[in-house]
């Protein structure tokens, strides 16, 4: 039986350690995939149990100094980032020294400065060999160890190619500095390249250590999702109230949250009330009341008074749950437009180590001719080790993930739950935006949007009197009436003898008076006056009238409005060059109406679920890529067919399975930052990857000496060694930029 489970992997630093492990582990019998994803620095792998378990690929893979690791917390990480920082502080002041009588011995040669005397020479270089040494065994170990590794497995990554190097220049100068009068006929005795060993290694480790510190922020969404989780909450239990692990509570439990605590499961309130705080799952900052029969979710704050409410989700069932869960997923998926870059990668080091030792025979065997043999061989190493130090295929493999990574987070953060990274490429080319009615351009459910009064009495007594009624009707208007009552803090009044009218509307006394709320016709039945209704109805609204004594007291309009959002949405939308459909099963009339008012450009009305299905594969036809959001239930096949699904949940209802992408609290004006959001992450993925490119385009031809005959161009080990360090740098920092963005 295959199972699919997410390793954390050790040891991993480029995008060919990736392609290494991905290759390993998918020879391994059993493995039916296994995707290796470089900035979360985890693999996902999918293993028939039957045949090999995580200690068997774990051991697959540590030879080629790679392990799997069940979990490694962010305190594990930073206690590797500090052993890091630690050879940086006592590395760095070397690379300094280094580069200090590097510069000085340049300088003299152009008669800038005094040059040093033979003595002098001599002692700096006993030092820069003791350095050299300490750089190479202690900070380098992990670049001796890829060297060691390719030697022996044939597999070679970014730690192979430093390795094998700076073991070069360390080595020819151990041999100059011992050997001298010997190799003096053949080489320049008087340069050696401990100064390059100390300074590469010094650079590349520092800019590994940047790195590591910057990869650490882009992946901070899901730590900070971690730390919205309440760790204890206060449960009654035999009548007493407490405190326990937030593991421990029950399904059907009571909890009691105080002002200022956090909400510790996902539940229904049934006593109190009180303003929540709900900013983290909807990303609006203003607290939304709660009174009893309201729900709530894990992780959001009471701001106010205290309440009770009952345990509905638990554990691994709560919205904030899945919503970690769905991020994790997502940050470690792969975007289709990383597929060039990781077959790139996967044969980039093989070819930097040919070019490098093709580039280094050249040199000893066209330059001898024209430099002599010291001369051409001094530079033929030169541009050996700088090759494979500015070979850096690093840049190239953060490109896409450390973008995604943020992009993904930082939708979390805004209410946008992106299911993969493939979605997230994909609504940056959406062209058409196809929407239902009911729950997405209208709040889903009836309200009371309109109260005509034609009696004495205030409004306050007119809602009074129809709410009282209407509590004890089950219909969803009278739900409607019920709840706007409710908002108003209106109290009910007592009803005595309440009577159902089948099909017309209900009856009752109050006050001694008896009363009748329901349609026109039963207003007209009870020979009462009423206005026409036309207009209304066609605008979609269902009229709820009260009557007594024969004479109309007062009209309700009841009716499913338009979210406060959906206008600017549409406007938004629009801005962005995008073309909007309402697909509904609602009456023209009533469809045209919304559309009308929110600015729609076409609406398909009447429609069954399988209509909706053949509109978003006619717009596809066209050649048109569709976006749909819909409520991921009776929406459900025209959210698959489409290129990407938007499902607009609301309350605790994550509907995670039936879209791409989840808008939380059914907020449309999330559909437009959702497709900035795509925007903005694509324009970072394809400037990492310009950049990445042209970063190797460039550096390679400079490093192998191709424009030394014609302008004199060497470039040192050490700058390589520097350009190397800062691409990934600049690379994730490009990414984190994303963070700043306002959607």
């Amino acid at each position: 039986m295959n199972h699919t489970e997410t390793y954390r992997i050790r040891g991993m630093h480029c995008a060919s350690c990736a392609s290494i492990i991905e290759k390993s582990l998918k020879k391994v019998e059993g493995v039916e995939s296994a995707e290796v994803n470089i900035g979360t620095e985890k693999v996902k792998i999918s293993f028939d149990e039957t045949k090999t378990n995580p200690q068997q690929l774990s051991k697959t893979i540590e030879p080629l100094g790679y392990s799997l690791v069940t979990d490694q917390s962010k305190s594990e990480k930073l206690t590797e980032l500090a052993s890091m920082q630690t050879k940086i502080f006592i590395i760095m002041p070397m690379a300094v020294v280094a580069i200090v009588i590097m510069a000085w011995s340049i300088l003299a040669e152009f008669n800038r400065v005094p040059a040093f005397s033979q003595s002098l020479n001599e002692s700096f270089n006993m030092i820069l060999a003791l350095m050299a040494t300490y750089a190479l065994f202690v900070v380098g170990k992990p670049y001796l160890l890829g060297f060691y590794r390719f030697l022996r497995y044939g597999k070679a990554n970014m730690d192979s190619l430093i390795g094998i190097g700076t073991s070069a220049a360390f080595v020819y100068s151990i041999i100059v500095t011992v050997f001298r009068e010997a190799v003096r006929p053949f080489v320049n005795v008087e340069v050696t390249y401990f100064d390059v060993a100390i300074v590469v290694i010094a650079f590349i480790s520092f800019g590994k250590y940047l790195e590591a510190r910057a990869k650490l922020k882009t992946g901070d969404a899901i730590e900070k999702l971690l730390n919205l989780q309440a760790k204890t909450a206060l449960v009654i239990r035999d009548g007493k109230e407490i405190e326990v692990s937030v593991d421990q509570v029950v399904h059907g439990e009571l909890i009691i949250v105080k002002p200022a605590g956090k909400i510790p499961v996902d539940g229904v309130l049934v006593e109190g009330s009180s303003f929540v705080d709900e900013s983290m799952i909807t990303g609006e900052p203003i607290p939304v009341k709660k009174v009893a029969g309201d729900s709530v979710v894990a992780g959001t704050i009471n701001t106010s008074g205290s309440f009770t409410f009952k345990a509905m989700k638990v554990g691994s069932e709560t919205m904030l749950a899945h919503i970690v869960k769905m991020v994790e997923e997502a940050q470690g998926s792969k975007a289709p437009i990383q597929a060039l870059a990781d077959k790139i990668s996967s044969v980039f080091v093989p070819i930097v180590l040919v070019v490098a030792f093709v580039t280094l025979l050249v040199w000893v065997g066209v330059g001898s001719s024209y430099l002599g043999f010291a001369q051409a061989l001094s530079f033929g190493l030169v541009s050996f080790v700088g090759i494979l130090v500015i070979a850096c295929p690093c840049a190239l493999g953060l490109a896409t993930p450390t973008a995604i990574i943020v992009g993904v987070g930082k939708g979390a953060r805004e209410g946008i739950l992106i299911k993969d990274a493939s979605t997230l490429e994909k609504l940056h080319k959406v062209t058409t935006v196809v929407v239902d009615k009911t729950g997405t351009l209208t709040r889903g459910k009836p309200e009371l949007i309109s109260l005509k009064n034609f009696s004495d009495a205030s409004d306050t007594d007119i809602v009074a009197i129809l709410a009282s009624l209407d509590n004890k009707s089950e219909h969803p208007i009278s739900h409607a009436v019920v709840s706007y009552a409710r908002e108003k803090n209106i109290s009910l009044l007592p009803v005595e003898q309440f009577e159902m009218i089948k099909g017309k509307g209900l009856t009752g006394i109050i006050g001694g008076v008896q009363y009748y709320i329901g349609s026109a016709a039963l207003a007209k039945e009870l020979g009462a006056r009423i206005e026409s209704l036309e207009q209304d109805t066609k605008e979609g609204k269902t009229p709820v009238v009260l009557v007594a004594n024969g004479t109309t007291l007062a009209i309700a309009m009841v009716a499913d409005a338009i979210k406060p959002e959906a206008i600017d949405a549409v406007k938004n939308l629009h801005a962005l060059g995008i073309k909007i459909v309402m697909l509904t099963g609602d009456d023209k009339n009533t469809a045209r109406f919304i559309a009308d008012q929110v600015g729609i450009d076409e609406v398909v009305a009447e429609v069954l679920p399988e209509d909706k299905l053949n509109k978003i594969k006619e717009l596809q036809a066209q050649g048109r890529i569709v976006a749909m959001a819909g409520d991921g239930v009776n929406d459900a096949p025209a959210l698959a067919q489409a290129d990407v699904g938007i499902a607009m949940a609301t309350g605790t209802d994550v509907a995670i399975e039936s879209a791409g992408i989840t808008l939380l609290h059914g907020d449309i004006s999330k559909l437009v930052k959702a497709i900035r959001l795509s925007k903005f992450t694509m324009r970072g993925i394809k400037q990492n990857l310009f950049w990445a490119f042209a970063y190797n385009v460039i550096g390679i031809p400079l490093a192998s000496g191709i424009f030394y005959p014609f302008f004199g161009w060497l470039l040192s080990p050490v700058f390589a060694g520097l350009a190397m360090a800062f691409s990934s740098v600049s690379v994730v920092g490009n990414s984190l930029r994303l963070k700043t963005k306002r959607l």
